[in-house]
């Protein structure tokens, strides 16, 4: 069997602090993996293994996954996850953690006692359902306005939350594990690959555009910094657009959501087609 990667929508209790939940197998090859920051953290759980907490990226990592691996995962939004372990997310920054106590046997438990993959991946998202998994609402907030379709500066930020930049920083570090400008850039280069994979545009200029990117140089550079690859490295030989074999909508479909309300909703000279990867502008 080849290596297949399959995305859905959470279950509705995890929206909003869940971005996207996900089955991966492998087949009789091990499969080299390149993680990407996004912000958030991301449950792994290996059907037979132990679940492991990815904590917040801030450059990629690969991995690489055994033959014949079955992971269950979910990938948290910016401040959600990280209380599972009651520790600051800035501890986690760039590692892989096994989790341990009654986290780690419930969650094991419910993989393994599972009939089926999909049963498993639901199990897991039951027990989240139970956990401490909600920011602090001003953290909340600040991811919101940090989001590429909320261009702001950290200063006037800090001030609209009425703290100040190092009260800003602080609870941005404790809650994400990276500073509010890091998180920002982040953010933007996800909103970049969310409209790669939705097929926006009639190339790499007008993603950096619609991103926030002062060109399509400046792209470049960030894709660079944050993965290690050019776009065209990084998502094949047009980098406006992906073609990893992997859809991605439910991942993104929050980050289009608000391009599709914030930039075509508002400019009715664009035309929109909606695609089975979202919506895309033809």
């Amino acid at each position: 069997m080849d290596q297949t990667y399959d995305e859905s929508a959470p279950v509705p209790a995890l929206a909003g602090l869940v971005r996207t939940v996900w089955i991966q197998r492998t087949g009789s090859q091990p499969y080299p993996q390149r993680d990407l920051p996004t912000g958030g953290v991301e449950l792994h759980c290996p059907i037979g293994g132990v679940p492991r907490l990815i904590g917040p990226l801030t450059r990629a990592q690969l991995q690489v996954i055994p033959p014949r691996t079955t992971i269950v995962g979910v990938r948290f939004m910016p401040g959600a996850g990280t209380p599972m372990l009651g520790v600051p997310a800035d501890e986690l920054v760039d590692c892989a953690v096994e989790l341990w106590g009654p986290a780690a046997d419930a969650l094991g438990s419910a993989v393994a006692e599972a009939a089926d993959p999909q049963a498993a991946l639901l199990a897991v998202q039951r027990y989240l359902t139970a956990q401490p998994l909600r920011p602090d609402p001003v953290v909340a907030e600040m991811v919101r306005r940090l989001m590429p379709w909320e261009p702001t500066g950290i200063a006037p930020l800090a001030d609209s939350l009425a703290l100040s930049e190092s009260q800003l920083r602080r609870r941005c570090l404790a809650a994400t594990g990276v500073g509010p400008k890091t998180l920002q850039r982040t953010l933007r280069f996800q909103g970049y690959l969310a409209l790669a994979q939705a097929g926006f545009g009639s190339g790499l200029s007008d993603l950096a555009a619609e991103t926030g990117y002062a060109d399509h140089a400046h792209l470049t550079r960030e894709c660079v910094r944050l993965t290690g690859l050019t776009p065209r490295e990084l998502l094949g030989d047009k980098a406006d657009r992906c073609d990893c074999g992997h859809d991605h909508s439910a991942s993104y479909r929050p980050f289009l959501a608000e391009w599709y309300a914030r930039f075509v909703q508002a400019r009715p000279d664009r035309r929109v087609l909606t695609s089975a990867h979202g919506p895309a502008r033809a």
